[in-house]
């Protein structure tokens, strides 16, 4: 049977959200069973469709930003929202990556033999059905999708209707080259077509959705954590920090800091507040400040800063909580490091933080008592990404502390069970 049959085959005349999150749940089974290359040949017919289609994806994307300027939904948002021929080929070079890296299904995480005899091993399982609620980032469809397969899993994705035409169209892609390969298409499903409908099904979809992973907005990430009845692993917004300390190299104060600013402003990992000690603030404000303002960042800046550069706009007490994900970002001159990291404490989302310093004892403090996902010492905050860590892509960032923080990669996206073999024993 064709491909283009093996989807028309699938009944959808009385679809509903959770016929889906049914099939995809009997599809995860199968999905389970596939071998390590049978997973490998599949994403790579998927990033090579990817690229064979990049013209038809392009056209619905564009449909998508007319939409998206036409509601102004503002440029951070459209730059998430944007694919282009580039990134489409980073795309397919990410999923390409998932295919080669270790197939964790089946690792061992421990073993021993119990004194009567039996060996007991925990080893690595899919989860089963892994689904995904994000907004306006078509990008994070191939992703998740990719690694949820290479993790054994079958994925069900709420894409957002900001994204609909884009989505619409890269699931259709992925489903087809699983089809082609004779892998059952139903393990990847959108409910985006169902609209806040979908978005329920897959939070109350208990017995049907083994986890569930919000990636966007604040507003978003609590809504699904509060109103799930479904096991959720809470990515969060990125309200990051980069402290300057004192004796911060002037290069690298000013490199990092606009790098972690502007290289792109609109994603989780971007700074948006940087603290400067107060005895090396005469030294590295004014140069910050200049740099950012070059690259056409907004300063929002205590009157520390705005005493020791133009062109500051004053800070508020908003500006500390605030996610900007544009051109801004939040600047303040604080007493020493102790007090810079009781400001993070109380305004960071624990996502990343990062200190500039060339004092070895300040930078191991840092990294050892700021508690977020990733912590940095002389590095931008832009590093805090699935593939920069190696993982080809990424599901999330976890700020959470159960099972999954940080990018979130392949284990992540597996349980664990134990496997016992013994010869005849019984409990006394």
């Amino acid at each position: 049977m064709t491909a283009d049959a093996l989807l028309a085959s699938v009944t959808t005349q009385t679809d509903t959200p959770e016929d889906r999150l049914r099939r995809a749940k009997t599809a995860s089974r199968a999905i389970a069973r596939l071998t390590s290359d049978e997973k490998a040949a599949v994403l790579h017919a998927i990033a090579d469709a990817l690229v064979s289609d990049a013209e038809r994806i392009i056209a619905a994307n564009a449909d998508d930003l007319r939409r998206g300027e036409t509601d102004g939904i503002g440029a951070s948002l459209l730059d998430r929202l944007r694919l282009d021929g580039a990134r489409i080929d980073g795309l397919a070079g990410a999923v390409r990556q998932v295919a080669s890296l270790p197939d964790p299904v089946g690792e061992l995480v421990r073993g021993q033999r119990m004194y009567n005899g039996v060996m007991l091993e925990q080893r690595r399982v899919p989860f089963g059905v892994v689904g995904a609620i994000y907004e306006a980032r078509p990008n994070v469809t191939v992703d998740i999708a990719a690694i949820a397969l290479q993790a054994g899993n079958a994925v069900v994705l709420r894409g957002g209707s900001a994204a609909r035409s884009s989505n619409e169209v890269l699931v259709d892609v992925m489903r087809r080259s699983l089809a082609a390969h004779g892998v059952d298409a139903e393990a990847i499903q959108t409910v985006d077509d169902f609209g806040r409908d979908g978005a329920r099904a897959l939070m109350h979809g208990r017995g049907l959705v083994d986890v569930l992973v919000p990636r966007g907005s604040a507003g978003l990430i609590e809504t699904v954590v509060t109103e799930s009845t479904v096991p959720v692993i809470e990515t969060g917004a990125g309200n990051v920090h980069i402290v300057l300390d004192a004796s911060a190299p002037d290069d690298w104060a000013r490199d990092i800091v606009v790098n972690a600013k502007v290289q792109r402003p609109s994603v989780c990992n971007a700074a948006e507040t940087v603290l400067v000690v107060r005895e090396g603030a005469a030294r590295l404000v004014a140069p910050v400040v200049e740099a950012l303002q070059r690259e056409g960042v907004t300063v929002h800046g205590d009157e520390a800063v705005a005493s020791l550069a133009g062109g500051v706009v004053p800070a508020t007490e908003e500006d500390w909580a605030t996610e900007y994900l544009s051109l801004d970002i939040a600047m303040r001159v604080v007493d020493s490091l102790d007090d810079a990291m009781e400001h993070i404490r109380a305004y960071s989302t624990g996502h990343t933080e990062s200190i500039v310093t060339a004092d070895v004892r300040n930078a191991e403090r840092f990294l050892a008592e700021v508690d977020s996902a990733a912590v940095f010492a002389n590095a931008s905050t832009r590093f805090t990404d699935g593939g920069e860590f190696g993982f080809g892509a990424e599901v999330g960032i976890s700020t959470q502390k159960l099972h999954a923080r940080g990018p979130m990669g392949l284990p992540e996206l597996t349980s664990t069970k134990w496997v016992g073999r013994g010869s005849g024993q019984v409990r006394g």
